[in-house]
């Protein structure tokens, strides 16, 4: 979402840090230039002049002009002002005990009731007993969705009458918690193409009824600058806690997922990231932060790899590095999410790439289904792969003989290169390559990593 924000501040920021010092005139067109990159990114006009004044403010307090480590100082201040602007510290609904009710709010077609199932998902991985409640009454789909939702996720589905009046709802609700405990109710609710009267007093009726702990509003990120109109009117009528931006991986500009903390005052809880149930992430402004200015994010990279369970590979050598080896690796890889993503997560990736880089995730599907045709004995030992055993690996993959031939190459440049690191390690299993390179020393432009068949750079 904020690749394009992201590269122009970067752009900016590389400049200042390659002036060995800083004058003030430098230091004015720069914050021109971020305030003008922050209004084309569709972030709102006095939350882009806030910012770049903040950003001045204590770059002048600071001392910043005329040290040697003034380009430093300004990107550790937008930075810093970049994380104040998303919301500081990450915070989250604070649930007790039992009794909790989280009421979803939004426009039709924000995401609201598939963030609905999956905050179902989120919260019951944490040992919570949920409860669904179809409270959207002007859309059946909705409802029918919920349930479809609420079946994948394992969990029950209390669906509103047409007819019922919110007290209603209230009462048949408490018959169903004292049959079934649940120490968590997460509510859909209507929603409208646009706000009307209508809808703001049906959700404030039932929300005076059901007294939730929580009232989120669910936010489509696509919907740029109109988006932070819809939030303060839904604050006006309900009192919203907190924000969930939605289609954060998607091609908007990021401006209201920028401004819509600023705007409202409420912190964003959560943001979703794909269509798939797994897809809502709590919000960290700091590691945001750190992807717009291409710092990565090595913390919600290691957070994938232990969500996925990855297998580690500590003690092997770099010879022992087999094709059943590669396999086991690429499928928990899989796990973690689009490779492309991935790689925007390791500081200096997003800029690194060559403009067009791109990986095809049915390549990697086809490396699956190759090394998948072998027999365990051909991948412990790719060294038997003979002409017949690869016409008949082909075959059974759906591929040809010469996509074989692709692969074992590939494999054997990846046991070079762990060699490579292995050697630079002290020796070491595969386990320590990642921290124990002396002198932090990284890879030359000869020794790029092998490419995997269907990528590009």
């Amino acid at each position: 979402m904020f690749e394009t924000l992201g590269n122009k501040l970067q752009d900016i920021l590389e400049r200042l840090q390659r002036e060995k010092a800083l004058t003030d005139a430098q230091v004015k067109v720069a914050m021109r230039e971020i305030r003008m990159a922050l209004l084309e990114a569709d972030v709102n006009f006095g939350v882009a002049k806030e910012f770049v004044a903040r950003v001045s403010e204590k770059a002048v307090g600071q001392e910043v002009l005329g040290s040697l480590n003034a380009g430093q100082m300004v990107v550790k201040l937008v930075h810093d002002e970049l994380i104040e602007t998303l919301g500081g510290e990450s915070k989250q609904p604070v649930l007790k005990n039992d009794g909790n009710v989280i009421f979803m709010v939004g426009l039709q077609g924000a995401g609201k009731t598939t963030s609905t199932g999956k905050l179902a998902k989120f919260y019951k991985e944490k040992g919570r007993r949920v409860l669904l409640v179809a409270a959207d009454t002007q859309r059946p789909a909705a409802r029918e969705q919920l349930r479809t939702l609420g079946a994948q996720v394992g969990v029950p589905v209390f669906e509103v009458a047409n007819d019922e009046t919110p007290q209603q709802i209230k009462t048949r609700l408490a018959q169903t918690m004292q049959q079934d405990f649940r120490d968590l109710v997460i509510v859909d609710t209507a929603g409208r193409l646009q706000i009307d009267e209508a809808l703001m007093d049906q959700l404030a009726d039932l929300q005076g009824a059901l007294q939730p702990t929580e009232t989120l509003l669910v936010v489509d990120a696509m919907t740029g600058q109109e988006a932070l109109s819809v939030a303060q009117t839904f604050d006006a009528r309900v009192k919203l806690s907190g924000l969930i931006i939605t289609k954060m991986d998607g091609d908007a500009r990021g401006g209201a997922a920028l401004s819509a903390r600023f705007v409202t005052g409420k912190p964003i809880y959560f943001s979703g990231t794909s269509e798939k149930l797994t897809g809502l992430e709590p919000f960290y402004p700091d590691r945001v932060a750190g992807r717009i200015l291409g710092m990565g994010d090595v913390l919600g990279l290691i957070e994938k790899a232990q969500q996925a369970d990855m297998v580690t590979m500590e003690n092997k050598k770099a010879e022992e590095f087999d094709l059943e080896d590669l396999l086991n690796q690429l499928r928990q890889i899989r796990k973690m999410g689009p490779l492309g993503d991935l790689i925007k997560l390791i500081p200096g990736m997003s800029r690194a790439l060559p403009e067009g880089f791109n990986i095809d995730e049915k390549q990697i599907q086809k490396i699956d289904a190759m090394i998948s045709s072998m027999t365990m004995r051909e991948r412990r030992s790719p060294k038997l792969l003979n002409a017949s055993r690869r016409k008949r690996i082909a075959k059974g993959a759906g591929t040809e003989v010469s996509e074989i031939n692709k692969l074992v190459k590939m494999h054997e440049q990846m046991k070079d290169m762990m060699k490579m690191l292995q050697r630079m390690s002290g020796g070491k299993g595969m386990g320590a390559m990642g921290g124990g390179m002396k002198g932090g020393r990284g890879l030359k432009p000869n020794q790029m990593p092998p490419r995997l068949p269907g990528t590009r750079r």
